[in-house]
């Protein structure tokens, strides 16, 4: 009896002994387990936190809102004013204006904006020197997602309007209407009535009234009428080429749907550049010089624009050409005019010429203009009179 009270005391001590071992392998999985848990928590609450800040980059579409319209339009001109007014009406936005040396000064400074949507260029044709760069900045503005629309009516090169259709930018371009004339007609929809009478005075002052869409334009108005705001447009614009706000002005103002006898003063002034005018044909009397095929003459005090007319006109030659230099740039700038008899189209041979000499020019048939070096000129207008026949 006392053997089996000893034995079944060992084996209680044996049972008692066992236990802890279960205890520890199941405490060690329940640490596991809330370990695992702590974890699990951990990776769950980083997960959360990486969504939380992921959050923020939905920001990138705020940087990359682009909503300004920019127009650059030529500012030496009824057409390249017209041109920009009526883009002014169809889309709103802002119109810089400028001549040809400042085209690309202005088209490098809008490729820099980043908020730019929309760009419009109107009236600044191309040159040899400039087309290349034209395209690669056109390529950088497709890129950025802006929409560039080109409408214009001098000679382009057709390779330069195929790599520009090829990086989807809209081409307008016709050489048998004026840019204003083109712009009406594309955005008509989106114009009043009164920007036909706008497109039908830029076509006068390009001469290019009495083609197709032109034409059909001016029937609208009574022709005297138009032929008079049209002249009075182009005196305040050619006289007040060192106002650039005045420029402004006059776009903003042809827009709002103003006829310029509606517009402050615009007669008066005209008149003071018809007196000016006339006392110009007494000048070019005294200083024209002429040669085999051409008339020329270098303009000290007015727009040689101005008074190319008067160079061919008293000349007797098919071509005049009327030149100014201007100091801050080192160049002349030069303007051509061919007579109905004029065989050749001087745009091309001026495109040509002038940038075989270091500068850049170009435009229609029978009116262009460049830009020379100023140690040049002598020599543009040399081989220009030989090229004419």
């Amino acid at each position: 009896m006392i053997f089996q009270s000893v034995l079944a005391v060992s084996k209680i001590k044996k049972s008692v002994k066992k236990k802890p071992s279960v205890s520890k392998k199941t405490a060690a999985k329940k640490v596991t387990k809330k370990t695992a848990a702590k974890k699990v928590t951990k990776k769950t609450a980083a997960k959360k936190v990486t969504k939380k800040t992921s959050k923020p980059t939905i920001k990138k579409s705020t940087k990359q809102q682009r909503t300004k319209v920019i127009c650059i339009s030529h500012k030496e001109d009824c057409d390249g004013i017209s041109s920009a007014a009526l883009i002014r009406q169809a889309f709103g936005g802002d119109a810089i204006l400028v001549d040809y040396p400042g085209q690309m000064e202005a088209l490098n400074q809008v490729v820099l904006d980043e908020k730019l949507k929309s760009l419009f260029i109107c009236d600044l044709g191309l040159s040899k020197k400039t087309q290349d760069e034209f395209i690669d900045i056109m390529t950088r503005l497709r890129k950025n997602k802006v929409s560039v629309t080109y409408i214009d009516h001098h000679d382009i090169d057709p390779d330069v309007v195929k790599a520009l259709l090829k990086i989807k930018v809209k081409v307008i371009h016709d050489i048998n209407e004026c840019t204003a004339v083109l712009t009406y007609t594309a955005f008509k929809s989106k114009l009043n009535d009164h920007a036909s009478f706008v497109a039908a005075c830029a076509a006068i002052t390009d001469y290019m009234e009495t083609r197709p869409l032109g034409a059909k334009l001016l029937q609208i108005y009574d022709r005297q009428f138009a032929l008079i705001s049209a002249t009075v447009m182009t005196y305040n614009i050619v006289g007040r080429q060192r106002e650039p706000d005045y420029l402004q002005y006059l776009v903003e103002e042809l827009a709002d749907s103003r006829f310029p006898h509606d517009i402050p003063n615009t007669y008066e002034f005209a008149q003071i550049q018809v007196e000016k005018l006339s006392q110009m044909i007494a000048k070019v009397k005294v200083g024209l010089k002429t040669m085999t095929n051409l008339g020329h003459m270098e303009i000290l005090d007015a727009g040689a624009s101005g008074a190319v007319n008067f160079v061919m006109g008293l000349s007797g030659k098919d071509v005049g050409v009327a030149y100014k230099e201007r100091v801050d740039h080192g160049i002349y700038a030069v303007s051509v005019r061919g007579s109905k008899d004029c065989k050749v189209h001087l745009g091309k041979i001026v495109n040509l010429l002038a940038t075989s000499l270091g500068g850049s020019g170009g435009g229609h048939d029978k009116a262009c203009g460049a830009v020379i070096p100023k140690p040049k000129i002598k020599k543009f207008i040399t081989e220009l009179n030989k090229k004419i026949k």
